[in-house]
């Protein structure tokens, strides 16, 4: 039986591989070097190239017996289609998968004729909507008409390319005028701010040419991440403990994580099904912060999300928010966290915070110290034990014999396994022989929770979010700032060692807080040494577990964010404040990657 299912699992691995790689090599018209064309269309503001895009709609519906003149027109002066945007990115997409293996299932064929068919009258895609012509990538558990969503078990193949209907998302998307165009990698489990698996294989970061390739983009939405940091447009990830934050700040681009219930979740496959305790949610990423507000806004305001997904509160897009945050004339008062208590920002990210805290200052904000928060010990304590009432089984029970497994993830399926009198008397051990009280009180109760358990438990995160709403409306703080995570990128399968160093992001989760990211600065060797006072072998041992691969010069060049974190449902207001602060930062504004290395 075991012998069986493992054979079974190799052969749809196998498969699948096999199919990505021989669509990519046939799909010669998008093979070859960019062109001055295709750079134009990647550097252009979002609403140009939807401008464009109507325009050509519109041209084409009002003078569709002219084909023979606009035939001559377009061969003499280069015009923007939606089909050549889509072969634009498709191009670039491909490069980025050569480098990094960030594509699961490549979507382009279809897209071209989804697009064939958008004048139809019962075309796939409005090009007339507020997204349209617009490539959108998408996180793998998003269900495509046609198309695998495997979440990187290889028991998922062939599940759910047997329909060929479209989830609500991407039903929305086509409507609004987006082309989905290809699907993205992700780590099996979820659970990891890695991206890697054996359906897919392993998704690496972009950024250097030499240690780059030995470090994570992120996860869970890591190959988005990729993707977008080598010139995607626009995606869609989850976020369940900084699946979308994470990725932005380990690989340099731009996320935010919605509240519950502003973006649309309805059409997708997870690794754990009943899960809401912590719940996921889905959110836009983008390459710009234009882009992203863009998306944001257009999705929200223009697309009535809640028509297509009964979860989402029909809450419009609020231009007014928008607009009073965004006005440099308004003093902010901004909290400022400095560290959450378990692991201590490393210098690169306490640089990059202090490069935003600065900026703000210069810009007239009132900068507050957060010493006096609610324990943030205690939210990783609560979240990580809801997150994982279950005791694990969920997300193993998909996982085939023999099926490589993430190391962060093995390492919770471990304890949550071990026989309680052996966990109790590792407890005593880590609390009262090692005196790591962090660590003993993580593993302290780490096994699957009864009903009446996980009922306490909610009930203790309800308790511990009104401890929040009032000691924000006590220190009446717009928003606060923060580092998305305690290290900068990590080397491969370093999950193994930092599954739990994730308390800057997963807090904001449990509170269900909207919170965004943008990358401000790269690790420098020079700057970001470790202090020789620091000795790793003393720390907690999640702190330990994400320090023991800090190492700045291995580390120079990788993408370093900031995160930007308002109440529940005020996506609005954290854009806003993302960019008045990417202003302040003047000419210390991080740089993106540009595509001359894609040829």
């Amino acid at each position: 039986m075991f012998l069986l299912d493992y054979l079974q699992h190799r052969r749809d691995c196998a498969l699948k591989q096999t199919e990505r790689a021989r669509l990519i090599a046939s799909l010669t018209a998008y093979h070859g070097p960019l062109t001055a064309q295709d750079k134009a269309t990647l550097t252009a503001p979002i609403e140009s190239l939807v401008a464009a895009v109507h325009a050509a709609e519109t041209s084409s519906s009002s003078s569709s017996s002219s084909s023979t003149t606009t035939t001559t027109t377009t061969t003499t002066t280069p015009t923007t289609t939606a089909l050549s945007i889509l072969r634009t990115y498709g191009k670039l997409a491909l490069k980025a998968h050569a480098r990094t293996n960030c594509l699961t299932e490549i979507l382009l064929p279809s897209a071209e004729d989804w697009l064939a068919h958008s004048g139809s009258g019962s075309g796939e895609i409005n090009l007339r909507g507020p997204l349209a012509g617009i490539p959108v990538s998408l996180k793998d558990t998003v269900l495509v008409g046609g198309y695998d969503a495997t979440v990187g078990y290889s028991s998922f193949v062939g599940i759910h390319s047997q329909s060929v209907a479209d989830g609500p998302m991407v039903r929305m998307l086509k409507d609004a005028g987006a082309v989905p165009y290809v699907k993205t990698n992700l780590p099996i489990t979820l659970l990891s701010f890695e991206s890697c698996n054996d359906v897919w294989g392993r998704c690496v970061n972009p950024h250097g040419e030499a240690a780059g390739k030995s470090y994570s983009p992120g996860g869970s939405t890591g190959g988005e991440a990729a993707l977008l940091a080598m010139g995607g447009r626009i995606g869609v990830g989850s976020d369940v403990a900084g699946s979308v934050r994470v990725p932005a700040h380990w690989s340099g681009c731009y996320s935010i994580r919605c509240s519950t219930g502003r973006w649309p979740k309805a059409g997708i496959a997870t690794s754990m099904p009943g899960q809401e305790g912590v719940p996921s949610v889905y959110s836009p990423m983008a390459r710009t912060l234009g882009d992203l507000t863009y998306f944001a806004r257009a999705v929200l305001g223009e697309m009535g999300p809640w028509r297509y997904d009964y979860t989402v509160h029909p809450l419009p897009w609020r231009g007014e928010v928008e607009r009073e945050f965004g006005d440099a004339g308004r003093k902010l008062r901004v909290g400022v966290l400095r560290t959450d208590g378990v692991v201590e920002p490393s210098p690169a990210c306490r640089r990059a915070l202090g490069m935003a805290d600065e900026a703000l200052r210069k810009q007239g904000c009132e900068m507050v110290e957060m010493d006096g928060a609610p324990d943030m010990y205690e939210g990783l304590r609560i979240a990580s034990l809801l997150l994982n009432a279950d005791g694990c089984q969920m997300f193993e029970s998909f996982r085939r014999f023999g099926e490589w497994n993430d190391s962060g993830a093995l390492q919770l399926r471990k304890l949550a396994a071990m026989w309680t009198p052996v966990r109790y008397l590792y407890y005593l051990w880590v609390k009262y022989v090692q005196r790591d009280h962090v660590w003993a009180g993580l593993v302290r109760h780490w096994r699957a929770q009864s009903a009446f358990e996980n009922w306490k438990l909610v009930s203790q995160r309800e308790v511990y979010r009104a401890r929040w709403f009032e000691w924000w409306n006590e220190q009446a703080l717009d928003v606060i700032i923060a580092p998305p995570n305690a290290t900068p990128a990590l080397p491969h399968d370093g999950m193994r060692d930092a599954v739990s160093s994730c308390g800057y992001t997963f807090l904001f989760n449990l509170l269900d807080y909207s919170a965004g990211v943008l990358p401000v600065t790269h690790v420098d060797k020079a700057l970001d040494k470790l202090p020789a006072s620091v000795d790793v072998e003393k720390l907690n041992r999640v702190a330990r577990g994400a320090y023991k691969h800090y190492d700045a010069a291995q580390m120079h060049g990788l993408p370093v964010g900031v995160q930007v974190v308002g109440r529940r449902l005020e996506e609005e207001k954290v854009l806003a404040v993302m960019k008045r602060l990417e202003d302040a930062l003047g000419d210390d504004k991080y740089q993106l990657m540009g595509f001359d290395h894609l040829g």
